[in-house]
């Protein structure tokens, strides 16, 4: 784990202006925020269903990429989600607009030793941003849990986002007070249609995302938004639109083959 990031360390290139927020590029969705949101503290993103997996990471995926372009990311997830959900595909997050080779990946055995993992990433202030996936309601993840991301991202710079999977909401939908947490922002992500390019070919990659809670400004309100690579930012999609693909596409690639060798994988310890 240590050396992993002693390597991201190396690799580092330089590191762009840090203002104090980062925009998502949708004029709509950055005016509601206030021109954005804030760096150097902890975000969560959660999808109410295992269904929704996609979506959540693939909208923290997007939101790291945001805030730390051409900078070294770090993943944190639990082993068990490879079985589940696939492992990341290198070729999927250069699609995606990431650099395989940019990202490093620790597997966890449990979601105690994904948490230790992302703290020591969130105290390295040579990565661009890291990202925790956590499924269901571990004891674990509590308030303490998220005190200690939050105070690790604000003291070293690095923007961390929880992508918290199926957090076992009896209604299946997260209330919009939620468990305790020291988040700044709390976002539900759901898969959403993309919209049919020419040749009936996949558009962009589609979020109906909510934002349930922002610390200092507004909540409660809902966007569709489409994440467009080659720009690297979003785009707010119309709310209706013309022609649809006939399913959700995922958000992130993700289909159970060996990611690619350019992805830097270690296993945390349990």
């Amino acid at each position: 784990m240590r050396r992993l990031l002693a390597k991201a360390s190396h690799n580092d290139v330089a590191a762009p202006g840090r203002a104090a927020r980062f925009a998502l590029g949708a004029p709509g969705v950055d005016d509601f925020l206030g021109g954005g949101l804030s760096r150097a503290c902890l975000h969560e993103v959660h999808a109410p269903w295992s269904a929704d997996w996609s979506a959540a990471v693939g909208f923290g995926l997007a939101l790291a990429r945001r805030v730390a372009p051409g900078r070294p990311l770090f993943w944190a997830r639990q082993d068990f989600l490879e079985s589940e959900a696939g492992r990341l595909n290198g070729l999927g997050l250069a699609e995606f607009g990431v650099d395989p080779a940019a990202l490093s990946l620790v597997r966890g055995r449990d979601a105690e030793a994904v948490l230790r993992a992302g703290v020591e990433a969130a105290r390295c202030k040579s990565l661009g941003a890291a990202l925790i996936e956590i499924f269901g309601a571990p004891r674990a993840l509590d308030l303490t849990a998220t005190l200690r991301l939050a105070r690790a991202a604000e003291a070293s710079g690095v923007t961390v986002f929880l992508m918290h999977i199926c957090a076992g909401q009896e209604t299946g939908t997260l209330a919009k007070t939620g468990p305790p947490s020291a988040a700044t922002s709390r976002w539900r992500a759901r898969t959403q249609n993309s919209r049919a390019l020419a040749a009936n070919a996949p558009g962009p990659p589609c979020f109906a995302v909510t934002l349930l809670r922002h610390r200092g400004g507004a909540a409660d309100r809902s966007w569709r938004l489409e994440w467009l690579r080659d720009r690297g930012l979003f785009h707010e999609a119309a709310d209706s639109l013309s022609a649809t693909l006939s399913g959700s596409v995922a958000a992130l690639p993700a289909d159970g083959q060996a990611a690619s060798g350019a992805v830097r994988e270690r296993r945390a310890a349990g």
